[in-house]
């Protein structure tokens, strides 16, 4: 009796196994989810997008798109510190989801706060509100430009984002005359990008570069030495950064340089011109050069409204023909390096908005152009090691 019991027990297996055309049971379908990680399934729902319009309020964009307005309130009162309802832009991207059976059912409604990063709201049966993020690529990539026109151009020519011509313009302020620039210099450079659906997001890191003009070559490495202070150094260990700034703006030309027999365009007398003049639109933004206290800020006559900067016992410089102050600036207030003290205007005796810019070493004028900037503190010499094997590897890598 046990051992038919142990062969009705058996059957079933035996029968399920037998014969090379059995089947096996279908396993259900997956649906997978076309947009991830939204959390819920899009391949079903039927898609509307647009953008948010301004004036629009959260309440309004949902009963826009066919939310009832009771509903509307109840997942206004459900976002609490997920979305703050106030910070919602018109000219944002939004998309819509929709039963297909029934188009005017608004089931999901995924909100763009920026390029990355969304807000994901249920509209039907449980309301509820959650964040989302788009996938993100962390990318090392190495670009090298040869100027023919102009950086933006043969940069933006050669592939490179536009910010990594920023990044590029902020670690050679002190070095490079961006505006100088001659037909042949060259950027040579590894970078960190993070791009989202394609497109740049941001430029992180430059871990290296090299701008060479003829023969010379200037090099930049990052080195993070864990202060929170200066990232880039030369091959020697020197900062990159430096005591003063190239320009206190950005500016289309220089109008007129340094000279002590120049003839004034307005009174066409001759007199010293002990400055540089850069040509720029109204309202440009002056920056100081170099950390300082202001020693002058008033209408100077011909030099029209005029700021004067003491930066140590050595260095001054002055900024005129200014159409407007810094809020808040005052005489005694100490400024860093790079801070808005004015912007750019005609005051005085002048022909067109311009900056006249002076610098003066202990108290004689020097032609800003040709000013030799001091260097910041050097690279610790415990990160010396560091610096000339990461120098060494990327030279390799470039040459």
């Amino acid at each position: 009796m046990r051992r038919i019991a142990a062969i009705l027990l058996l059957l079933p297996l035996l029968f399920s196994c037998s014969g090379r055309h059995a089947r096996r049971a279908p396993e259900p379908a997956v649906q997978k989810d076309t947009i991830y990680p939204l959390g819920f399934l899009t391949d079903t729902l039927l898609l509307r997008s647009g953008e948010v319009r301004s004036g629009e309020t959260f309440s309004g964009l949902l009963t826009r798109l066919g939310m009832d307005s009771a509903d509307a309130y109840r997942l206004f009162q459900a976002c609490d510190s997920t979305f703050d309802v106030r910070k919602m832009r018109a000219g944002n991207r939004y998309e819509a989801y929709y039963n297909p059976a029934d188009s005017a059912t608004l089931h999901y409604l995924v909100y763009s706060n920026d390029r990355v990063n969304q807000t994901v709201f249920r509209c039907f049966d449980s309301l509820a509100v959650w964040k989302a993020a788009r996938p993100v690529d962390y990318l090392r990539k190495t670009a090298d430009v040869t100027i023919n026109s102009s950086l933006w151009n043969d940069m933006t020519a050669a592939g490179a984002s536009p910010e990594l011509i920023l990044k590029l313009s902020d670690i050679y302020a002190w070095t490079v005359d961006f505006f100088g620039l001659q037909k042949g210099d060259r950027f040579r450079l590894e970078y960190g990008e993070t791009d989202c659906d394609g497109a740049v997001i941001s430029i992180d890191t430059v871990y290296f570069s090299v701008f060479a003009r003829d023969t010379s070559k200037l090099y930049c490495i990052m080195v993070d030495q864990g202060d929170g202070g200066n990232l880039y150094w030369n091959e020697k260990g020197e900062s990159m950064r430096k005591a003063f700034l190239k320009a206190p703006l950005h500016f289309s030309r220089i109008s007129s340089g340094f000279s002590y027999a120049r003839k004034h365009p307005v009174t066409g007398q001759v007199r010293p011109h002990t400055a540089v003049d850069y040509a720029a639109p109204t309202g440009t933004p002056v920056v100081s050069i170099g950390d300082g206290t202001v020693i002058g800020k008033a209408y100077e006559g011909g030099g029209g409204n005029t700021v004067r900067i003491r930066h140590n016992s050595v260095y001054t410089t002055a900024y005129l023909h200014l159409s407007r102050y810094a809020a808040g600036l005052k005489v005694g207030q100490r400024v860093k390096q790079g801070e808005v003290i004015g912007y750019v205007g005609m005051t005085g005796t002048a022909t067109g908005p311009h900056l006249d810019f002076r610098v003066w070493i202990n108290g004689s004028p020097v032609n800003p152009l040709t000013l030799e900037s001091p260097s910041e503190e050097p690279i610790k010499e415990a990160f010396l090691p560091v610096l000339d094997s990461t120098f060494r590897a990327y030279r390799t890598l470039c040459y």
